[in-house]
């Protein structure tokens, strides 16, 4: 299987480009990272210890009564922080999308120091915003107005091939790329395909800026297992909202780890398929195939099918 990035176009805006990829049919049996650098991660604080979901459980998290709520699956159990200039909370990017057919809001988190990680959907979508983004304002662990980093502009996106050309739900992945290097390379997300069975019943971690509450403003947090593993996507108990698409779902190996990223949120329960009969929430899964991408994007080289440009 190949799949293949395409960048945004200087010009020619709908030029879609690169090889379609196919869908794996196996399961994932290697474990792959995105880097080789040091596993131990930057110290948590207390607040982020007492609120994070580390290692596995072999029972899912209790959740509440049913309601009739769609991607809030049962009564609300998300969490407001305010310690966003933190690990992980920092990593987070809250995205102000401005786009041919009008302004949206996203999510994005550091998978390099200038290069953030996104929902295909948040820089290219023909049927919601009328093709690529025009531009994108980033805000690393904004809390309301108040940004404890700078704010970033970009103009340049990458996509893979399948998202561009069919809008296929499985592919539905993105890079930000900027200018400049905002944090460094050792405190950042790692990137993480596990195999099937080490990924089953892990605790996961699901964070984002939604449009309600908060207005895209504020940075949101839940909790719960992994309650499906298939090829190319995650299921998880994770309560989310419009504009948390595109945030890190992420596991917490120990307490003394740097967080993995499993999966880039994107779906609610309507992207579930019914004969799962499941009322989860969904990522598109990293894989072995999406960490050599991301490694592409991060490292600035072109993959085979494609071609970079700058927007």
């Amino acid at each position: 299987m190949q799949i293949a990035s395409v960048s945004k176009p200087v010009a020619a805006k709908d030029r879609e480009t690169g090889a379609v990829a196919g869908k794996p049919t196996a399961s994932v049996t290697q474990r792959v990272l995105a880097d080789s650098g040091d596993a131990a991660g930057v110290a948590l604080s207390d607040s982020a210890k007492r609120r994070l979901v580390i290692g596995k459980s072999p029972t899912p998290i209790t959740p509440p009564p049913e309601s009739g709520l769609e991607t809030v699956l049962f009564a609300d159990e998300r969490t407001r922080v305010v310690s966003t200039d933190q690990q992980p909370w920092k990593l987070i990017c809250a995205l102000e999308i401005e786009a041919p057919w009008g302004q949206f809001v996203g999510t994005g988190w550091f998978a390099g120091p200038r290069t953030v990680i996104t929902a295909g959907h948040c820089v290219f979508d023909k049927k919601q915003m009328g093709g690529w983004a025009d531009k994108i304002t980033l805000t690393p662990g904004r809390d309301r107005e108040r940004k404890p980093f700078e704010r970033f502009v970009s103009e340049r996106f990458s996509s893979i091939n399948a998202w561009i050309e069919r809008q296929d739900p499985d592919y539905d992945i993105a890079a930000i790329h900027l200018d400049q290097d905002v944090f460094p390379a050792s405190e950042v997300f790692r990137v993480g395909a596990l195999p099937d069975a080490e990924l089953q019943d892990y605790l996961i971690n699901v964070s984002g800026y939604p449009a309600s509450p908060g207005g895209g403003t504020e940075l949101y947090w839940a909790k719960n297992r992994i309650r499906a593993v298939e090829p190319r996507r995650i299921y998880y108990d994770v309560d989310t909202s419009g504009g948390q698409s595109g945030g890190p779902a992420y596991i917490y190996p120990d307490e003394n780890s740097r967080p993995i990223v499993v999966g880039i949120h994107a779906y609610g329960v309507g992207g579930t398929p019914a004969s799962m009969n499941l009322r989860v929430n969904s990522a598109p899964r990293i894989i072995p195939e999406v960490v050599t991408l991301i490694q592409a994007w991060i490292a600035g080289l072109k993959t085979e099918g494609a071609t970079m440009h700058d927007g």
